[in-house]
């Protein structure tokens, strides 16, 4: 078996070695600035330092402004949800003395029970209301997606098809905004009986 054998590297003395670029390069001369100069570099760091201060104050002012609107939008969520169970307090009241009214009235004393009932309904029906809350009232109209939700359908000969029969929960919109659709039954055409 033959040996291979390497060459070996050839080694350099400091007198043949390409010269080595120091770590620091000499300093270039800084120019010389006139007065004029200097007094412009003085002003436009003033400005600068001047402008970022402001930048600082106005993001501190937005992130306050930001915490705070935040902090009145919870206090006037609450102060409104206050203020509507304010108005609901005396409904609640009412239904308290009518459901001790019905433990102890007597048959003859069941009407004026009803009554008060009712009028207890249209106390509440009017403080809902305040607050821009809306009944839909469905019942013999068009069948609309936006409002109604269709809970089955009813052959008949009596309404044209598409329009609501029934409506068997109400539906409620808060201003424009609809908070529960009406549920209803909706008229369709009977089917043709089979000729005989």
């Amino acid at each position: 078996m033959k040996k291979t054998v390497l060459p070996t590297p050839k080694t350099e003395n400091a007198e043949t070695a390409p010269p080595v670029a120091s770590a620091k390069a000499p300093a270039a001369p800084a120019p010389e600035l006139t007065p004029a100069q200097l007094a412009e570099l003085k002003t436009r760091a003033a400005k600068a330092d001047e402008h970022w201060d402001r930048l600082l104050r106005t993001a501190a002012d937005f992130e306050n402004f930001k915490k705070r609107a935040a902090r009145e939008r919870i206090e006037a969520a609450q102060s409104a949800n206050i203020a509507l169970l304010q108005k609901l307090l005396p409904v609640l009241d009412h239904f308290e003395m009518a459901q001790t009214a019905a433990q102890t009235a007597a048959d003859d004393k069941l009407a004026s029970l009803q009554a008060g009932i009712a009028m207890i309904q249209q106390q509440l029906k009017g403080i809902l209301a305040e607050t821009g809350l809306e009944e839909i009232d469905a019942t013999g109209k068009p069948f609309d997606p936006m409002l109604h939700e269709a809970v089955s359908q009813m052959e008949t000969a009596d309404a044209p098809e598409g329009q609501v029969v029934q409506q068997i929960r109400k539906g409620y919109k808060l201003r424009d905004r609809l908070l529960r659709p009406a549920a209803v039954v909706v008229a369709k055409k009977p089917a043709a009986l089979p000729a005989t």
